[in-house]
């Protein structure tokens, strides 16, 4: 393998497909979700967000999150997680035996009102909860911030919402914090800032990355974030994606095109591109459309 270009021997790059991919599709069939679970374990991929423990009627394509978590021990080498938006979210995740739970609080009110039926301020204070559901049955807890750069309704997040996020999730003992770009807006400048922000508020938390490609700039972001010493990427087999309560929001980046990216820069990932390329074709199979990757349609150059 080449030297780094930019001094980074490896990221971890968390598989999002499967719920974040998918939550926005006609529901597929239990059967096609584990057909693309392993396609996606093919691919050496080390983390995979699975599915989400939500209102069935608020999310149907993910209503058969308890019958997916039961066939998941096939997998054994994987870590596996769920979102959650709430306390009754949290307590259906460990009882269908999760180990590690992602709870999303929204930076912004529009956006925490329209998903979760709350204020911030109401989700920040839930974190100390859900955290003690999830360490009580021995798993561990990541808070992400959604919305964390702009808001479909409120327009842009003021930093200082995610720091005190931040801050509140190191207090009440989570176990990683992530900031995520929910509507795709976000650009190498802010994005640069706000790690470096976080950075300074709450030091070294495990501190992860959520981009969306809606305008283009997903890549980009990823790169800035991850020169600015992030080791946590989530990225979406074939682009897929979006979020049902932010009217506007496309695809995540692609995870084969960020494998692409960072492998030729001598940024290991543990990902085999060749493999998720085929995952990418798969998924688009799956859902029965084409998916937004411009790799799955160029391949890899050295074809």
């Amino acid at each position: 393998m080449s030297v780094p270009e930019v001094g980074i021997p490896a990221v971890r790059i968390r598989e999002v497909g499967p719920r974040d991919g998918l939550q926005i599709e006609d529901p597929v069939s239990l059967a096609e979700k584990l057909r693309l679970v392993e396609a996606l374990a093919a691919t050496g991929v080390s983390r995979i967000e699975v599915t989400s423990f939500v209102s069935p009627r608020a999310v149907p394509a993910l209503a058969d999150a308890e019958l997916l978590a039961a066939e998941l021990h096939q997998w054994p080498g994987i870590e596996f997680s769920a979102l959650v938006a709430g306390i009754g979210g949290a307590k259906r995740a460990v009882a269908a035996g999760m180990k590690t739970v992602e709870y999303v609080v929204s930076a912004s009110n529009g956006h925490s009102e329209a998903n979760t039926r709350s204020t911030t301020e109401q989700a920040t204070e839930r974190i100390g909860e859900v955290v003690s559901i999830v360490h009580d049955a021995g798993g561990r807890v990541e808070v992400i911030v959604a919305t964390a750069w702009d808001c479909p309704f409120d327009g842009p997040t003021d930093q200082d919402r995610v720091l005190r996020i931040a801050e509140q999730a190191k207090n009440f003992n989570a176990d990683q914090f992530s900031i995520a770009d929910t509507i795709g807006t976000a650009t190498p400048g802010r994005v640069g800032r706000l790690i470096d922000a976080v950075g300074e508020r709450v030091g070294d938390f495990g501190l992860g990355v959520h981009f969306h490609n809606t305008r283009g700039a997903g890549l980009a972001c990823a790169l800035t974030a991850v020169q600015h010493g992030v080791r946590n990427l989530d990225a979406s087999t074939g682009g897929l994606g979006g979020c049902p309560f932010a009217p506007g929001a496309s695809g995540n980046i692609a995870t084969e095109e960020l494998v692409y990216m960072l492998e030729d820069m001598g940024i290991a990932t543990g990902i085999d591109l060749d493999a998720s390329i085929r995952a990418a074709a798969v998924a688009e199979e799956i859902v029965g459309h084409p998916v937004p990757s411009n790799l799955l349609r160029a391949g890899d150059r050295k074809r």
